[in-house]
């Protein structure tokens, strides 16, 4: 499908209100790759300077390509001869240095989140975050760009330990007793997500970072933040 019919797919679809909107973080509220780039090369050379990882720096476009992943599934395609110890200090390296990096200005909220976030919280919409990353880097975002507020509740895998999206938006549907929401997210795990959990998955096309094909099953498409205010049936 062309980007040009996705588009009108947007303008035409409008869905019912719902109870609660669940965002994924990177890629959907967060423009990762800014931050990205600081914090690969860094990464990757403090691996080697520790004796731990000695070939080449990964092209960071394959980092960015798992944007939506799980930690230890991102580092097995990034550093596939990497031993479980290069993995493990990977891991506590890119929360490190994402949190000096968010710190030191570096990344950007896409436009009109944060007015669209407020305008769908006036509208009496419960809002949610659901995403793969750790637990201090997903607050770190939201409260570096200073939308904390906007949310009920912030989820994130690593700190309820789920293997999956599917299971992460699962608890947070029980917990606060939500009948209807809207997934969404830039990623094939943010429809699965949301399909799995019998909601309207909203597939956010303008990141970039997945594949072709990968948000088939998507209630609609959107390739501005602020197109999810004119999905909502007045």
């Amino acid at each position: 499908m062309s980007q040009q019919q996705h588009h009108s797919q947007t303008n035409s679809t409008q869905l019912d209100k719902p109870q609660a909107i669940i965002f994924d973080m990177d890629g959907t509220l967060f423009q990762t790759e800014n931050l990205l780039v600081h914090v690969h090369e860094r990464l990757f050379q403090q691996l080697r300077n520790e004796g731990l990882y000695m070939q080449e720096t990964p092209p960071v476009e394959r980092l960015i390509g798992c944007l939506g992943m799980l930690l230890e599934d991102i580092w097995r395609k990034v550093m596939p001869d990497g031993s479980p110890e290069a993995h493990r200090r990977a891991d506590e390296l890119m929360l490190q240095y994402e949190d000096e990096g968010l710190k030191a200005g570096q990344g950007n909220l896409y436009p009109q989140v944060e007015t669209t976030l407020r305008e769908l919280q006036d509208q009496g919409i419960r809002l949610f975050v659901a995403s793969n990353g750790l637990e201090p880097y997903v607050r770190g975002v939201a409260e570096n760009f200073g939308i904390t507020s906007c949310f009920e509740e912030l989820y994130s895998a690593g700190e309820y330990q789920t293997a999956s999206k599917v299971d992460l938006v699962a608890i947070l549907l029980q917990k606060h007793n939500i009948q209807s929401a809207w997934m969404v997210g830039d990623r094939s795990s943010d429809v699965e997500a949301g399909v799995k959990n019998g909601l309207p998955a909203i597939a956010c096309q303008y990141a970039g970072y997945g594949n072709d094909g990968e948000l088939e099953g998507a209630a609609a498409n959107i390739s501005e933040f602020k197109e999810l205010l004119s999905l909502l049936k007045r």
